[in-house]
Parts: C-alpha cells; sequence; structure tokens
C-alpha cells in the first residue's frame, strides 16, 4: 500500500504526461462502478419492500445492500469525485458552462447516493417507509443524471 501510495504523490508531483490518460482511466472505471451501485441498490429495495420483514430473504438484502454500499459504492465514489476534481483542474481549469452542468449533476447523483445510503440503513432497522413501486420509480433518478453527464462530457454544449 506504502508503494502505491508513494507511486502516486510522485506521480502527482513529477506530473508525466501519461499522467492524464491513466487517471481518465481510473475515473472511467470507478464513475462505472459508482452508477452500478446507483442502479442495482434501489432494484435491491424493490425485490426487499416486497419481502416479509422479519425473514430470512429480508436479512440477505439488509447484507447484500449494506456490502454495496461500503464495499463498492462509497469508494467508487471517493475516487470518482477526487480524480474527476483533479481531471477537471488539470484539462480545463474548471472552465466551461458544460463542465458546471456536468458538475451538478454529479453532485446530484451524490445526493441519490447518501438517500440510497439512508434508506439502507432504514431497510436495516426495519423503517422502510417506501413501496416497491416507488423504488422503482427511483431507479430512473440515476439515469437522468447519467444522460446528463453523458451528454456534457462528449458533445460539450455550451463551450
Amino acid at each position: 500500500m506504502a508503494v502505491v501510495v508513494l507511486m502516486a504523490v510522485a506521480a502527482w508531483w513529477f506530473e508525466p504526461d501519461w499522467l492524464y490518460g491513466w487517471l481518465k482511466v481510473l475515473h472511467v472505471v470507478a464513475v462505472i462502478s459508482w452508477m452500478v451501485g446507483l442502479f442495482y441498490l434501489p432494484r435491491l429495495f424493490v425485490y426487499h419492500a416486497d419481502a416479509a420483514k422479519a425473514g430470512e430473504p429480508s436479512a440477505t438484502f439488509v447484507v447484500m445492500e449494506q456490502r454495496l454500499v461500503k464495499v463498492i459504492m462509497n469508494p467508487a465514489m471517493m475516487v470518482s469525485w477526487v480524480v474527476g476534481l483533479w481531471l477537471a483542474w488539470s484539462g480545463f481549469g474548471f472552465s466551461g458552462a458544460w463542465l458546471w452542468i456536468k458538475i451538478a449533476a454529479v453532485v446530484g447523483l451524490t445526493v441519490f447516493h447518501v438517500f440510497l445510503s439512508r434508506s439502507a440503513r432504514r431497510f436495516a432497522a426495519g423503517e422502510n417507509t417506501m413501496t416497491a413501486r416507488q423504488w422503482r420509480m427511483a431507479n430512473e433518478i440515476p439515469t437522468l443524471l447519467m444522460i446528463i453527464v453523458v451528454i456534457m462530457v462528449i458533445i460539450k454544449p455550451f463551450a
């Protein structure tokens, strides 16, 4: 671990030509991992909302939801933000309306992430208040925000 951190600091300090490309790769992989969680967790909630509260399936869903949030979603979101902000600064100097619209959409994804994390804790405590149908509708939120992000990154309108 110390070797990886040392290499990262050295790469950041010396900023070799290859760094930007590799950080883009890391960013894309982290974003894909984060989006998978943002798509899958509400789907788990759909099934969990239909499961009996005290049954074995409900307990299994709690474990799946907690692991998804802690092992995949939280780290992926953090890497997405840290690397994404570095790329925005070093590649674009935080300029361009398209970039700020993208950042606003990512803030929306982050707010949805926090909502899902809190919902997972409520499910674990047996306090879910939403129906399976409401979770199905909530599952569309990250899709809409992702479409905005992709348009801003690929098309770069308002550039």
